[in-house]
């Protein structure tokens, strides 16, 4: 291509002329073209590998500044979620292990004990009895840890896709709660999250407002715009000091009762693989949880 341009300006302006133009030609476009690689390509890969440096290090603030073109854009976006997921993942996997390995420690170390008792000679019927009962109890408490535990790691994974109203979950609530006073307002709402997904959600709300001594429930969502959903009872307050761990795995101020902390840790989890999140705080007549989706 050079060398047709020379020929053709070459006679024109002189030969030497003509290559000097040509290579300052050839110099700029080159100039232009690298460039375009550093802003469309290597800033982008050195922008996305400093974001994933400084989140190994524990800084969550930094950005992602360079996206380049809108293909790079979106992978980048694509990347970084996929990160986050993982990262989600493997937390909610060492967190999940840790309580799991704590929690059941007890009823294994009863059990143990109560086998060695047994083992050890005759004894009555009523000692007999009780330690068959503190062993049956024992092996109800692990199989209930473990269906929670199962139950909530689905929840962290499972994508409730589609859109439904608060008035689509009327009927299958009051089923479910029939001594609790439910008030839905507002109750042509949609929420971006199948019907499935937020029922699930709201009977471990309600069930643990029950659990909590409330007579009645009150579903608000939002009058503008906004995609919230207040769920309000009149049980027991919550302490300030439960508010920061209300929603971590395996919490719960009813383990003598069978409770086993992971009602709205399976909550948090489908509102967290569905664009939502949850807040608890403690009222003057009870408690409220407020949802809100992306």
């Amino acid at each position: 291509m050079g060398l047709v341009l020379l020929r053709y300006i070459g006679p024109e302006i002189g030969f030497r002329n003509a290559a000097m133009v040509l290579s300052l030609c050839i110099t700029a476009l080159t100039a232009v073209l690298g460039w375009l690689l550093v802003r469309l390509l290597l800033r982008p890969i050195q922008g996305l590998e400093a974001y994933a440096s400084a989140h190994l290090k524990g800084d969550a603030t930094t950005e992602l500044k360079h996206y380049g073109t809108q293909e790079i854009q979106r992978t980048a976006k694509g990347v970084i979620a996929m990160a986050e997921a993982l990262r989600g993942r493997e937390a909610s996997i060492r967190s999940y292990t840790d309580h799991v390995t704590h929690e059941l420690k007890t009823p294994v170390s009863v059990i143990v004990a109560a086998v060695e008792l047994l083992g050890d000679g005759p004894v009555d019927d009523q000692q007999s009895h009780h330690l068959v009962s503190q062993i049956d109890h024992a092996a109800h408490n692990i199989q209930k840890q473990l269906e929670a535990l199962r139950t909530a790691a689905l929840a962290r994974e499972t994508r409730y896709v589609g859109t439904c109203r608060l008035a689509d979950l009327e009927e299958p609530l009051t089923e479910a709660f029939p001594n609790l006073a439910i008030e839905l307002t507002n109750a042509s709402k949609v929420f971006p999250i199948s019907k499935d997904g937020l029922l699930i959600v709201l009977q471990q709300l309600l069930r643990n407002a029950v659990e909590h001594g409330a007579k009645s429930v009150s579903l608000r969502p939002s009058l503008n715009v906004d995609q919230t959903l207040t769920v309000s009872n009149d049980g027991h307050c919550i302490p300030a000091a439960d508010l920061a761990h209300l929603f971590d795995p395996f919490f719960t101020t009813r383990r003598d009762n069978g409770g086993t902390g992971m009602g709205l840790t399976i909550a948090k989890n489908i509102l967290d693989a569905n664009g939502g999140r949850i807040a608890a705080v403690s009222t003057q007549d009870g408690a409220a949880f407020t949802i809100q989706f992306n």
